[in-house]
């Protein structure tokens, strides 16, 4: 999987989120858009359903389950949910192995 593959599965799972919110409650489509942390302008609620559709996603194309959670992830010393770019990163990580 490549760059543009995994930030599309991002991207399309934020535009889902974004169908829900408010025209200024838009998620941003950027690498840098902060998706957790002091930064972040995404709710719980709305990071809960973004993070489903993206797993979701990647293990129908993996052919596997993914969770993007799990304890090995949320120890990391860069949080796979900092940003989308991290996020993007670590699909591409998860889909390696």
């Amino acid at each position: 999987m490549n760059i543009e593959e995994a930030q599309s599965l991002v991207f399309d799972a934020i535009r889902a989120v974004n169908g829900e919110r408010g025209v200024d409650e838009q998620i941003l489509l950027l690498p840098t858009t902060a998706l957790f942390g002091h930064d972040s302008t995404v709710d719980s609620l709305s990071l809960v359903s973004l993070v489903v559709d993206v797993e979701t996603a990647l293990s129908e194309k993996l052919g596997r389950q993914i969770s993007l959670t799990d304890e090995v992830a949320m120890s990391r010393e860069v949080m796979p949910l900092a940003t989308v770019g991290t996020l993007t990163e670590f699909i591409i990580e998860l889909a390696q192995h």
